[in-house]
């Protein structure tokens, strides 16, 4: 039963991503259209074929540096190491990923890189906060990320999204250079292709976050594929979206958070649980425990004479997770 469902939930967020990235596809051939007739449109083809087949345009080593992240091996961290590799294996990937450690007390985790040479970057914060089952949850959730392509998916959506935007700003600029003309009456603008320029950069920015949402549910699917073991992601969560409040806010409450679900990176955590939480499974293959002691010990060897640091709300909205 657990298996048929995972299958339906996969083939649904399968069939919504392809749906959302044919429709930033769309909006970038009709602007393409619109500004240059045929030539736009080719060329609006020419770029989407030369990113698909070039890959993403994130450098896994930039992305690493911008966050200070520090290469993990078996003699700093060997529970951790060997936990990922167990799950390349489990995931058939022909390398196992690189594990990063990043100095920073924000609780996250992301994956960067292609299939065959990615890397997992897990924060001080999270590595301190979650027991070792619910960390190898999270490590499956990223190693579904890599499985699954999302890394490609995600850089695509965001090639989209960047080049719709240069396109709709080009055909800004160029129609202030005929408001002379404009308003002589020489030249005539459609009012469809105004609101082409205006609307387009947007709703392709809120397709890529929708991109984002699936992508998010099929990585938590491909975790308890990986580890049989949904109870262990739906605790991580649980844990992460306790807020830690000071002094006035435990006397008048947490701030609300106000952001429309149609505006987030991520499905509401909700939503992941109830879902994971559906599909508990009977007999779960859990990955070794980590011991506590042990990793209690590298945290504080990493962490000796680390200056820790707040990487940008940018970074953490295109690389966290």
């Amino acid at each position: 039963m657990t298996t048929e469902r995972i299958a339906q939930h996969q083939l649904q967020n399968l069939a919504q991503t392809a749906l959302l990235l044919a429709g930033m596809f769309g909006l970038l051939i009709a602007l393409g259209w619109a500004l240059s007739g045929l030539a736009g449109l080719v060329v609006g083809m020419v770029l989407a074929s030369l990113f698909v087949f070039l890959g993403p345009a994130f450098s896994k080593a930039q992305v690493l540096r911008r966050f200070r992240a520090r290469r993990l091996d078996m003699r700093s961290a060997p529970e951790l190491v060997a936990t990922v590799a167990e799950l390349a294996r489990r995931a058939q990937l022909s390398k196992s990923p690189e594990l990063y450690y990043v100095p920073s007390r924000i609780p996250n985790a992301f994956a960067v890189g292609r299939t065959n040479d990615a890397a997992i970057a897990v924060t001080d914060g999270l590595l301190r906060m979650l027991r070792p089952r619910e960390l190898g949850g999270v490590l499956a959730h990223e190693m579904g990320h890599i499985r699954n392509r999302d890394l490609w998916v995600m850089a695509l959506a965001d090639f989209f999204t960047r080049t719709t935007s240069g396109l709709s700003t080009l055909g800004k600029v160029l129609l202030l250079l005929q408001l002379p003309m404009l308003l002589a009456g020489q030249v005539v603008i459609s009012p469809w292709l105004l609101l082409l320029l205006l609307a387009a950069p947007g709703l392709s920015m809120l397709l890529q976050l929708a991109v984002s949402r699936t992508r998010e549910f099929d990585a938590d699917l491909a975790a308890v594929q990986l580890t049989g073991d949904p109870e262990a992601l739906a605790s991580a969560l649980t844990r992460l979206e306790q807020p830690r409040l000071s002094f006035w806010q435990k006397i008048f409450g947490p701030p609300r958070d106000l952001t429309p679900s149609y505006l987030r990176t991520h499905p509401s955590t909700k939503s992941r649980i109830a879902r994971l939480r559906s599909l508990a499974a009977p007999t779960p293959n859990r990955l070794s425990d980590v011991d506590l002691a042990s990793l209690s010990r590298q945290l504080d060897a990493l962490g000796r004479g680390v200056r820790f640091h707040q990487p940008s709300r940018t970074a953490w909205l295109l690389f966290g997770r």
